[in-house]
């Protein structure tokens, strides 16, 4: 895709000091910035080969000048266009379970040795490295943005809150603990996941920490997902920059290992089962770069971040645009567990409901 000018605005941003501090960049701030967006295709069930072709794609940004690479939502892992895993109401079977398997086992710990491959490729080519990746944990998966830093640093990570339609058969519901944004050099970085994007508070929070480079990683191809990407442009007055997969049937697995459920036949294996349309939006409302509909590649342009100033003087969504004595939001973020264990007053391990225990099993 064509690289997009900057325009001539040279104010520099000042950082609200709330916000997660990155620790570790220590280069000066930043009064342009080239960001790329990777629109491609998981490697399906192979997560090295992921990787490898990660590695390729944040070479060729970093080549171009890019400080910020951005790929999209479950890149690592995959995302499951088609599959239904096997389910009906009251009925999954024994494929589908086999299905869910071979997926947890292409899912990433975070931390693990994925997620320090990631950091070291962030190093290696010196750029700021936004992730889609799937969250293992235990024995539930989670869509999970990772973020990265050009000293090689894990940063955090973001949980999807609310998975979409039959995503919430195969994904958890993220929580308010992960809703990071990261103040460095190229401004204050966040993102939101695909439909967690149409969500009003959550984006509100987002612009309340003072988001600028709001990453929106997505698997949503509708030609309405550049109209939404618009619109919180305007609204946060912060660059949008939104990444998703170009896919075809080929880059699954054949059936009838994979087979793709709702269509009355079996795509053939240049049907595109995902068109892209990775964007990058001005506070403004322009579009500067995309959207991509045509193949797999690099969406990149360069975003003045002078033009932030310039949109909050027409709208601040947090500040003088805000009536705060009328309309008021509360983030709780707080961890949400599903079991807390706690000790007795003196010390002791509560004992099991109506029997004593024989703690001496436990030594």
């Amino acid at each position: 895709m064509a690289l997009a000018p900057a325009s001539s605005g040279k104010e520099p941003v000042i950082s609200p000091p709330e916000v997660e501090m990155n620790g570790g960049a220590d280069q000066p701030a930043a009064t342009t910035v080239r960001a790329s967006v990777v629109q491609a295709s998981s490697v399906f069930y192979d997560t090295p080969a992921t990787l490898d072709k990660a590695e390729k794609f944040i070479a060729e940004a970093a080549g171009n000048g890019s400080q910020l690479v951005l790929f999209p939502e479950a890149f690592i892992g995959g995302y499951p266009h088609g599959s239904t895993f096997g389910l009906a109401i009251g009925n999954r079977t024994a494929k589908g379970k086999e299905d869910f398997q071979k997926y947890h086992a292409a899912a990433i710990d975070v931390p693990g040795p994925e997620v320090s491959r990631l950091a070291s490729l962030a190093g290696k080519y010196k750029v700021f490295l936004v992730m889609g990746v799937v969250e293992r944990a235990g024995y539930t998966l989670y869509n999970t943005a990772l973020f990265f830093d050009p000293l090689g640093k894990f940063l955090g990570k973001h949980r999807k809150l609310v998975p979409t339609a039959l995503e919430r058969t195969f994904w958890g519901f993220g929580d308010g603990s992960t809703l990071p944004v990261f103040d460095t050099p190229l401004g204050k970085i966040g993102a939101l996941l695909c439909w967690e994007n149409k969500m009003p508070l959550a984006r509100t929070a987002m612009y309340a920490k003072g988001i600028q480079i709001y990453c929106a990683p997505t698997a949503d191809a509708s030609p309405t997902w550049v109209a939404s990407m618009t619109h919180i442009a305007l609204e946060g007055g912060c660059f949008v920059v939104s990444a998703n997969q170009f896919c075809r049937r080929k880059d699954y697995p054949p059936p009838p290992e994979y087979t793709f459920g709702g269509l009355d036949e079996e795509p053939s294996p240049e049907t595109v089962v995902c068109p892209g349309g990775s964007v990058i939006v001005s506070p403004s409302g322009t579009v500067l770069a995309g959207p991509n509909f045509e193949g797999e590649g690099l969406v990149t342009a360069d975003l003045d971040l002078g033009e932030i100033v310039r949109a909050k003087f027409d709208f601040d969504v947090v500040g003088h645009y805000s009536r705060r004595e009328v309309l008021s939001l509360v983030v709780k973020t707080d961890p949400k567990s599903a079991v807390s264990f706690t000790a007795s007053a003196d010390g002791e391990r509560p004992a099991s409901a109506g029997k004593k225990r024989d703690d001496s099993v436990y030594k």
